[in-house]
């Protein structure tokens, strides 16, 4: 569920630094003292948010590596646990999807 909600963040904020990306090209024609400090700040954030996405990105792949490597040596550990599980996964997902 944390997950999920996650990416749909991360996608959310996506769209909001696009559009607003999309937004300060539409008013790159607009002149003024005022526009312009604007336009300065939203481009900044824009830079900035784009910086947090990949840095959070980064991150996630950190964290799934670590997962990788922890299971992977969970499973060297204890081979037979992991057969038990992945049988036991695969009967309940036959049970569920044979009631179908």
């Amino acid at each position: 569920m944390q997950q999920v909600s996650t990416d749909k963040l991360m996608h959310d904020l996506r769209t909001v630094v696009t559009d607003a990306e999309e937004l300060l090209k539409a008013t790159a024609s607009q002149t003024g003292e005022r526009v312009e400090k604007v336009r300065q700040r939203a481009e900044e954030s824009v830079r900035a948010a784009r910086a947090r996405m990949q840095e959070a990105g980064h991150a996630a792949q950190a964290r799934a590596r670590d997962a990788v490597r922890e299971v992977d040596q969970q499973v060297h550990e204890s081979p037979w646990t992991a057969v038990g599980i992945a049988a036991s996964a695969g009967l309940f997902l036959g049970i569920l999807l044979g009631r179908r």
